[in-house]
């Protein structure tokens, strides 16, 4: 027998179990780690792949589900992808992943498109939102499950409160004496960019607030190169506000971890040291921040936790046809690392060196 000709029910007779145990135990579910095992050690033996067009066929089915972010590159999503793949996986789906760009048009082009067949369901997390991707969402021929700001109506979702968690930041940051704290954000006309600004505002806003001075610079986009120039521009000497003796600001809270070391690199750039002179905070808290250097305290916005709940509630939909919407919230928590610490004099007010 050729690898290419083995059956389910080859692989089921060499294993000696019944072809729907061989079948759970392929697809990871209900079966024990004993049975799973032998299963697939038996379908090693014979070269065994499962017949996906077949079962396409048998059940109407894809068996894939699509997950569409605006940039693919960004680890946040990334670890969203990861943990969506170990929810669905298990039940026998891929995971197709897909690049919306930035603007509202191109994610409404994308739900449209799902009317095609070629996925189960869709998981998206817009950067831009508005009633027509709305309708588009609720009216899309398969179940369809929003990362991000919740839309009103039936529509599955899965949110965090991250203007809640740019007040961790300002929090922390007051509370380790820092009082001249600048904001470095992302395009104001993006949900995650109007959000964290209201954060911002509202922190700074509130009546336990004392700092000597507050800014805002808005960057270009939400990546290290663009914080690097938004840094650069609001710690630069040029600033009207620059002091001979220290930095505008001896504190940044910035909107994502990329915009953070975006903002380190530009005070290195600056001769600035973090966290001595400025300490930086992010948003997401990435594998990336946690490995740079100085690691990055940052606000976790729960990235594994929203892939996988959005994973389920898109199996709810897919396979048991759960016609309930449901919204998961997701809370922010601080992760407190190296690039931030109780404020300290300048090293060249002690006349020492960096």
């Amino acid at each position: 027998m050729t690898s290419s000709r083995a059956t389910l029910i080859d692989v089921a007779q060499r294993a000696g179990v019944s072809l729907a145990s061989t079948s759970r135990a392929l697809h990871g579910t209900g079966a024990s780690k004993t049975m799973v095992e032998r299963v697939r050690a038996a379908a090693a033996e014979l070269g065994y792949s499962p017949d996906a067009a077949g079962r396409t066929l048998r059940m109407k089915k894809t068996f894939q589900v699509a997950f569409a972010v605006a940039d693919i590159g960004n680890p946040v999503y990334v670890e969203m992808l990861a943990a969506i793949h170990e929810v669905v996986s298990p039940h026998g789906y891929r995971v197709v992943v897909m690049s919306t760009g930035d603007t509202v048009s191109s994610t409404v082009d994308l739900v449209r498109s799902m009317g095609s067949g070629f996925v189960d369901g869709l998981i998206v997390s817009p950067l831009r939102t508005g009633d027509e991707l709305a309708h588009e969402i609720r009216r899309a021929p398969v179940p369809v499950v929003v990362i991000g700001r919740p839309f009103a109506g039936e529509i599955d979702s899965v949110s965090t409160d991250s203007a809640a968690g740019i007040g961790l930041a300002v929090e922390h940051l007051l509370a380790l004496g820092r009082r001249r704290i600048a904001f470095v954000n992302g395009p104001l006309d993006t949900t995650p960019g109007a959000a964290r600004q209201r954060g911002f505002d509202t922190a700074t806003a509130a009546p336990t607030f004392s700092a000597e001075r507050v800014a805002t610079e808005v960057a270009d986009d939400f990546t290290v190169s663009a914080g690097r120039e938004a840094a650069r521009r609001l710690l630069g000497p040029s600033s009207a506000q620059a002091e001979p003796t220290r930095p505008p600001f001896d504190a940044v809270v910035a909107a994502n971890d990329l915009l953070a070391i975006g903002v380190i690199r530009a005070a290195d750039d600056l001769g600035l040291s973090v966290p001595g002179d400025v300490a930086v905070t992010g948003m997401d808290d990435t594998e990336l921040g946690q490995v740079f250097k100085p690691s990055l305290t940052s606000v976790s916005l729960g990235s594994a936790e929203r892939g996988r709940a959005a994973a389920r509630l898109m199996l709810d939909r897919v396979e048991a046809g759960d016609p309930q919407p449901q919204h998961v919230a997701i809370g922010p928590r601080l992760q407190v690392r190296e690039s931030t610490a109780p404020a300290q004099p300048s090293t060249r007010d002690q006349g020492g060196t960096r």
